[in-house]
């Protein structure tokens, strides 16, 4: 299953800036930071779907794979930030990157339906 680099470079990059967003927003306001966990899997997911897009009609398997990974970039980069702010305990790191690539295959999936 080849991998667009050019895609993930990007899906993860906006997936990226998305969190970071959320993060340092949820740090302002605790009404925010409730909702790390939901927000952050969602954007995970929309980094997935955005890889699929961009990579058009490739296979399922590589646009889910794809979504796996930039799902979890975006996810583990967002959660150091958190940890690093105090907001969340490290624990997170690993399980919140997980269940976010997760989200990102599906995602990655729900792409390629609309690509």
């Amino acid at each position: 299953m080849p991998i667009s680099m050019r895609a993930l470079l990007i899906a993860s990059a906006v997936g990226t800036v998305l969190q970071a967003a959320m993060v340092i927003s949820g740090h302002r306001n605790p009404s925010i930071a409730k909702l790390f966990a939901v927000g952050g899997m969602s954007l995970s997911l929309v980094a997935g779907a955005i890889y699929a897009i961009l990579v058009g009609g490739a296979a399922t398997g590589s646009a889910v794979l794809g979504g796996v990974l930039a799902g979890g970039l975006c996810a583990l980069i967002g959660i150091a930030i958190s940890y690093f702010l105090e907001d969340v305990p490290a624990s997170l790191l690993l399980l919140g990157t997980l269940s976010s690539a997760v989200t990102g295959a599906i995602g990655g999936w729900l792409g390629s339906l609309v690509a």
